[in-house]
């Protein structure tokens, strides 16, 4: 069964659409699943993924990922659900998103705001739930060695190596001086002081001010 479906901008990782949740909360955790599918895109994005499609296992689900002109389209299907029709999927999804005008996509700035398409995500995927209508058969027979050139990986191995990534290619510098005042301490010292050192300027102020007029009161009255 297919449960969860997003499409996202390569270029810079960002989530545009989304299907319904048809995640069963009750066993199966909806946020944790769509925060991988949100990284699996963020390491197509970055090149740590192939560019064209791929299989991912996680759990007792797989993801499956289809990359054309720039877009991503990945769904989260039962990891005994055909991967040829979670293809098959992918492909009318991709064709469907084809009749947009993608310099509209891509003006889009905040995620999952191509609302437009969440309901087409949802028309397509009813022609998917059941496997064993004819058109959905016909699709499982034709071209058999078609699986034989997606890879397939573990989202464990993917995460580890993006981990492994991260040491290697942030090493330790010396902290610099604007680092050092964009520090959150530094930060937090500074709402709590700078109330206190206003109070403390204005009091000297007006202290110095009535100094000097009681001075001046005193040498008018002499």
């Amino acid at each position: 069964m297919v449960k969860l479906t997003i499409v996202g901008r390569v270029n810079d990782g960002l989530p545009l659409a989304q299907g319904a949740r048809y995640v069963n909360t009750e066993n199966d955790n909806f946020s944790y699943y769509k925060q991988q599918g949100e990284f699996i895109i963020k390491e197509i994005s970055r090149g740590a993924l192939p560019p064209s499609k791929m299989t991912i296992r996680v759990d007792h689900h797989s993801f499956n990922y289809l990359v054309v002109n720039g877009i991503c389209f990945i769904t989260l299907c039962d990891s005994s659900y055909p991967r040829k029709l979670a293809f098959h999927y992918l492909q009318d999804l991709q064709k469907e998103f084809d009749k947009f005008d993608h310099s509209l996509i891509g003006k889009i700035t905040r995620p999952y705001s191509f609302i437009r398409f969440d309901g087409i995500i949802a028309n397509v995927r009813k022609q998917y739930i059941d496997t064993r209508t004819q058109a959905n058969l016909s699709k499982l027979n034709a071209n058999r060695r078609q699986e034989l050139d997606i890879i397939t990986e573990n989202v464990s191995d993917i995460i580890e190596r993006r981990r492994n990534s991260g040491i290697f290619e942030t090493p330790a510098t010396p902290r610099t001086s604007s680092q050092v005042w964009g520090s959150p301490r530094l930060e937090a010292i500074t709402l709590i002081w700078t109330p206190i050192a206003i109070i403390a300027v204005v009091a000297s102020v007006l202290l110095w001010v009535s100094l000097i007029l009681t001075d001046d009161f005193l040498t008018s009255t002499l």
